[in-house]
């Protein structure tokens, strides 16, 4: 017997499947690939560095992608399902409904069909139907009564008291079934797409306390044309009751759809049906389409947002490490004084100290004198200094030391470094030292290997993004675990040295994989090879496929452990090796061996050419760390304090954030100045990502300096050369 269910199920998921790849810019087949690797455990890092054959090559922007819309059109396959069976046992389910329903290609056409027959709150309308007032609604909605008083006279009784009062219930009736109409719908939604609208108001008498939203007290502007971070901005001055914002197109241009849809003639019973068109317009589809509109452009800011947010982490996880040195990192402050730590090559803490070279105690040559003392003792090979209070003097001070070796000094971002020293990952690391310690040692492992310490705290407390305490924290946290994870799994891991929170962000581990193998490798040992990892308990033949190609081994037994090469591969490049008659370890980073392989000898039905370039690559460059080489950098001697700056002084500056509308400097005098969209370039730039990036050293001019709000306009006008 044919199974109708079963087929209509296929034909939606071949259709799903077409939808997804129109919109990915790909074929259906490489989406169901991407969707079977998914479905089988296989996550996005894996896929996109593994299964390029499967995929054919789609990156993970795409692979992750494919996974969202695929969720969303499930859900709206769910959906429609739902409303499917609400109607059947509503018995009202038409042929015509039911083509409607199917058909219905966005969540808003399904809900919009299904508004008439969705269960109802008791209404003004319901009630006026209970007094039996609904054939007077349909004698009035023909509109061929001239005389409407005369026809709801029949309907006066009980606690229908009036003319006036069945009249009014009527168009109650009306005002609902006009509410209902999908069709109008549609076209109103469009009108406020086209042309709301959204104005904002002072709440009276909170102009003091609101005044950060001065900008806002009276504003308007095309719905279409806001940007988000301003949207944000409105909707959050609106939560904290200080503005009062209302979203809407013209209402004449509002009413003349209702004409078009509603009104035939010209009869007293049409005078009617007027009134109620503009009641539903006023009391129940106004209100309504700019809930709608808010939760569409808010989802669309959120989106924006978040894209931004997220950017700005990735680059903040790539920064350039230094790499296992030796640092001493410094915490400045003035009355408390400065936190000392001295670390190992791998982060260690070796010891820590206050000391006090600033006011109020001015203990400042004791103070260098120590710290030359201390790097000596502990062979400091760099100093890293906090970004915060008491920063540029202290640079100052450690630059006035003449040292006993070369010491490099660079000043880190700390924000959230205090987040992270008051956290239980904290505690549990350095569990007899207090939040100072802990801090400094933060500051300085930072310098050392920022995405290992980053990948610690929260993203929301690392000081970038617009506005992420106002987004959606679902889709925020999904949107910075995946870029935290897909770092994490680009650098690669070092095996015998990572944390369990690193560990945890790599390909197929998660957080109890990740605390096993920190317990296995301190009960047994340092790893000897990626093959030892089956060791572990709990950690599966998937596991292992999933995890191995981004774990790293460095000395290892196998010199193709410490590379991105999967060992699934390894018999490849063995075979490539024996028939070059060299080892496996000759063979890496060695050009011209390399060059010479002809990779089409080694295709076969399991392995083709996008993975063998793969190898290819990785035996040039084995174990090659994808980020850039740390840069030192210097602010301008003399400028420490806002009130140093001048209108158009030039000066070097570090790129601390990103927005959608510009980027923030510092240029060293503890507050961040904007460089807005406008001045980013001297030609037009629609992101601001197409010319800075978080972290980078830039020049800039002042154009203007307010001390009072701690506002610094900047310009990058002329003075960056671009790539």
């Amino acid at each position: 017997m044919f199974n109708h269910t079963l087929f209509w199920h296929l034909y939606l998921l071949r259709i799903m499947l077409k939808k997804i790849a129109s919109e990915i810019g790909c074929r259906p087949e490489q989406v169901s690939a991407t969707l079977n690797l998914m479905e089988g455990g296989a996550t996005v890092p894996f896929i996109s560095r593994y299964r390029k054959e499967a995929t054919g090559g789609l990156d993970e922007v795409q692979i992750a992608n494919i996974k969202d819309l695929f969720d969303r059109y499930t859900e709206l396959e769910k959906r429609r399902e739902a409303i499917l069976t609400s109607l059947k046992e509503q018995n009202v389910l038409t042929s015509e409904l039911k083509q409607k329903v199917e058909q219905a290609s966005a969540a808003q056409e399904l809900e919009d069909l299904y508004l008439p027959f969705r269960p109802k709150r008791k209404t003004r309308a319901t009630k006026a139907k209970e007094l039996g007032l609904e054939p007077l609604a349909k004698i009035l909605m023909a509109q061929n009564e001239r005389f409407p008083e005369q026809a709801a006279e029949r309907f006066v009784r009980g606690e229908v008291a009036s003319t006036d009062d069945a009249l009014q219930g009527a168009r109650d009736i009306i005002a609902e079934w006009m509410s209902e109409n999908a069709a109008l719908r549609a076209r109103l939604r469009q009108l406020f797409l086209r042309e709301a609208t959204i104005t904002s108001k002072l709440v009276k008498d909170k102009d003091e306390e609101g005044e950060k939203y001065r900008d806002y007290f009276k504003y308007d502007e095309p719905l279409k044309k806001i940007p988000s971070h301003r949207f944000l901005a409105v909707m959050r001055g609106e939560k904290e009751g200080f503005l009062r914002v209302g979203i809407a197109p013209s209402e004449e241009n509002a009413n003349q759809l209702f004409e078009r849809f509603f009104i035939k003639g010209n009869t007293a019973s049409s005078d009617e049906v007027r009134v109620a068109a503009k009641d539903a317009y006023k009391r129940l589809l106004q209100p309504s389409l700019e809930t709608e509109m808010r939760n569409t452009i808010k989802e669309q800011a959120d989106e924006r947002s978040i894209k931004v947010f997220a950017e700005n982490l990735r680059q903040l996880l790539m920064l350039p490490p230094l790499g296992e040195k030796r640092v001493l990192a410094l915490d400045p402050g003035f009355r408390t004084g400065c936190k000392v730590v001295c670390l190992s090559a791998q982060g260690d803490l070796l010891h820590n100290e206050n000391i006090y070279p600033h006011p109020p105690r001015n203990e400042r040559s004791q103070a260098m004198k120590k710290l030359s003392t201390l790097v000596e003792q502990y062979k400091i090979e760099a100093i890293a200094i906090g970004n915060g209070t008491a920063s540029r003097e202290t640079e100052a001070l450690v630059k006035a030391i003449h040292f006993d070796r070369k010491v490099q000094v660079f000043v880190v971002n700390e924000a959230g470094a205090s987040v992270y020293s008051a956290s239980k990952v904290a505690r549990d690391e350095f569990p007899q030292f207090d939040v100072t310690v802990r801090g400094s040692v933060s500051i300085g492992r930072r310098l050392i290997d920022p995405l290992a310490e980053l990948v610690k705290i929260d993203p929301s407390a690392i000081g970038v993004g617009q506005y992420q305490h106002d987004v959606d924290q679902k889709k925020l946290k999904a949107s910075l675990d995946r870029v935290t994870e897909s770092c994490v799994n680009q650098v690669g891991v070092n095996l015998n040295t990572a944390s369990s929170f690193l560990l945890n962000h790599v390909s197929g581990l998660g957080p109890q994989l990740a605390e096993n193998i920190i317990v296995h490798r301190a009960e047994n040992g340092p790893f000897a090879s990626r093959e030892k990892l089956k060791e572990v308990p709990r950690l599966g033949a998937k596991a292992f496929e999933q995890a191995a190609g981004f774990l790293r081994i460095p000395n290892g037994k196998d010199p193709l452990d410490n590379s991105a090469v999967h060992p699934e591969s390894y018999s490849i490049v063995k075979k490539m090796a024996k028939e070059l008659k060299v080892s496996v370890q000759d063979l890496l980073g060695n050009t011209e061996l390399v060059n010479a392989i002809n990779l089409t000898n080694y295709v076969s039905d399991t392995v083709g050419l996008p993975t063998l370039k793969d190898i290819k690559e990785e035996l040039l460059k084995p174990g090659r760390d994808p980020r850039r080489i740390i840069k030192l950098f210097e602010f301008q001697k003399g400028i420490e304090k806002i009130t140093d700056l001048q209108v158009g002084m030039e000066l070097p500056g570090i790129v601390t954030n990103i927005t959608a509308f510009g980027a923030f400097v510092d240029v060293g005098v503890k507050q961040d100045g904007l460089v807005h969209i406008s001045q980013l370039a001297d030609r037009f730039i629609k992101e601001p990502t197409d010319v800075v990036s978080v972290n980078q050293h830039v020049k800039v001019k002042v154009l203007e300096v307010d001390v009072a709000r701690k506002r610094i306009a900047l310009s990058m006008k002329g003075l960056n050369a671009e790539d």
